[in-house]
């Protein structure tokens, strides 16, 4: 018996870990940025999907990794909620520059109102995190099944299961309580979703 509860939370964490890093939100967002950009406007879609995923998601995971160089943040998914102040208002303006592009270079409007989504459900995480840690685990994959289900076809909200899962790990890994998961995911599909009906 104690071997068997000794080797359970560990077998339970490990998986945890790799839901987290495996389905963390920049890996989301390139890949919702490239279904989107393929299967609705095939290689220009797909190019401009690429451009959108640099700057809303390799250039924050730049700026992150150099923050843990330098030792200001202290992990990739920064686990302190305060020096997340710090994080988000650079991926703001980072996807701020990348639509601003895309408005005046007349890019697929699909992938416009993708990248708008992005930053309009930064705007409440942001206000949140000022007081509360929120999961933005969970509000980018809930954003992200919402606008391939607008985008794509309904049967695309059938991936919500995954979001639960991602929510699960959060909290197996003691990232976040079950409530900052809910909220993050309920405040995502809200915010992304009906930014990105509007916007398209």
């Amino acid at each position: 018996m104690t071997a068997e509860a000794t080797t359970a939370p560990t077998s339970r964490t490990t998986w945890a870990r790799r839901v987290t890093d495996g389905v963390e939100p920049k890996n989301v967002i390139i890949a919702v940025c490239l279904l989107i950009g393929a299967l609705r406007y095939g290689w220009a879609g797909l190019g401009w999907a690429v451009f959108a995923a640099l700057f809303a998601a390799v250039i924050p995971t730049l700026f992150i990794q150099r923050g843990i160089r330098k030792g200001t943040l202290e992990d990739r998914h920064v686990g302190h909620r305060q020096r997340r102040l710090t994080v988000i208002p650079f991926i703001m303006g980072s996807v701020a520059v990348s639509f601003a592009v895309m408005i005046l270079a007349d890019a697929p409007r699909d992938l416009t109102a993708m990248v708008a989504a992005m930053f309009a459900s930064l705007v409440p995480i942001l206000v949140i995190t000022v007081w509360w840690k929120v999961s933005v685990h969970t509000a980018v994959a809930g954003g992200a099944v919402a606008c391939l289900g607008i985008a794509l076809g309904p049967l695309w909200l059938l991936l919500y299961p995954l979001v639960a899962v991602i929510g699960w790990s959060r909290v197996a890994l003691r990232d976040h309580t079950t409530a900052q998961t809910i909220v993050g995911a309920v405040v995502g599909a809200l915010t992304a979703g009906l930014t990105f009906w509007v916007a398209r």
